[in-house]
């Protein structure tokens, strides 16, 4: 098994019972595991009864386990502000509110919130030699599609600046004949400097999301998740990001035998339904069903987190053991 395991999936499948059961069934075989949690309906909290922030916090009175909520509203600021800074540091005071201005405006337009939350998540990986074993609760799959789908977009947007600002300097050097500091300046030119550090983030972020990382969707016995979760891997694949499993999340236990009545009834026929859904998942999906989860009727915590933990058939060794 990979380092980092990532678990996806539509809004209410149950991302964060099935990660957070991972998560705990890589801790009890002795791996330092952190959980970290991109949704922004954050429930981990709720899971280990134990409020988690952006920092990692060993979860009580389990050894090996460590969670961390990355809030992504918090992140949004933390980049703006990080940009801010930057670009102050490049131009003359006199255009400082103008920059400053057009700042706030793009952090409003549809992918700045990837694009901070994406800032955070590298730093994750980067900084996660503590652990044996990483696993990301990540938001509904829309929104972690558009994240996975960020390096290979960016690296190649920057490509083009770089092109566009060296070209630009290079016209600024012929207009400056003679002139030593524009020569100075092209040569240890700040923005260019930054945009190179941002791909090789962003080459870095890309390497690990296809060759140390295993992906997981979770989803529910019904049409709408299925046709969601179809959706999810070819995007995925387009993406180059292959889904090694994924997990049937809320199915209906079965009633005894000898209990009758309109309850029960309904109970069998539902069952019946989700049985052919899962049949149909077995039949249509390359991936394989890598645990299939009762409903329980009390939440998911506690010792109900480790019977989960047991309906998971994902392998927990590290790669390299294995």
């Amino acid at each position: 098994m990979d380092k980092f395991v990532f678990f996806g999936g539509k809004g209410g499948v149950g991302k964060t019972t099935v990660s957070s059961a991972f998560g705990l069934k890589c801790a009890r075989a002795g791996l330092r595991t952190l959980i970290v949690s991109t949704d922004p309906a954050h429930s981990t909290s709720d899971v280990f009864d134990q409020q988690f922030d952006d920092d990692p916090r060993s979860v009580d009175g389990i050894d090996n386990l460590w969670a961390m909520e990355i809030d992504p509203d918090d992140e949004v600021q933390a980049h703006l502000q990080s940009v801010k800074e930057e670009m102050g540091e490049q131009v003359s005071p006199a255009i400082v509110n103008e920059i400053n201005r057009q700042i706030e405006l793009a952090h409003r337009t549809p992918g700045a919130y990837e694009a901070a939350l994406f800032d955070r998540f590298i730093e994750v990986m980067r900084d996660a030699d503590d652990w044996d074993r990483v696993v990301f609760d990540t938001s509904p799959t829309g929104g972690t599609l558009r994240l996975l789908a960020l390096p290979d977009f960016l690296e190649d947007w920057i490509d083009r600046l770089i092109d566009k600002r060296e070209t630009s300097i290079d016209l600024f050097e012929k207009a400056a004949v003679g002139e030593k500091s524009a020569r100075k300046r092209a040569e240890n030119d700040p923005i260019i400097a930054r945009l190179r550090e941002r791909k090789e983030k962003f080459e870095f972020a890309g390497r690990v999301l296809k060759d140390d990382a295993a992906f997981f969707l979770i989803l529910n016995p019904d049409e709408l998740s299925i046709r969601e979760t179809e959706r999810a891997i070819g995007q995925l694949r387009d993406y180059g990001l292959d889904v090694d499993g994924i997990v049937v999340n809320k199915v209906t236990p079965s009633p005894d035998e000898d209990e009758t009545g309109r309850g029960a009834d309904f109970l069998r026929q539902r069952i019946a339904t989700e049985q052919d859904r899962i049949e149909e998942i077995n039949g249509s999906f390359e991936q394989p069903i890598m645990g299939v989860i009762e409903t329980r009727v009390e939440e998911v915590k506690g010792s109900l987190l480790d019977d989960v933990a047991a309906d998971l058939d994902i392998e927990v060794a590290p790669e390299a053991a294995a």
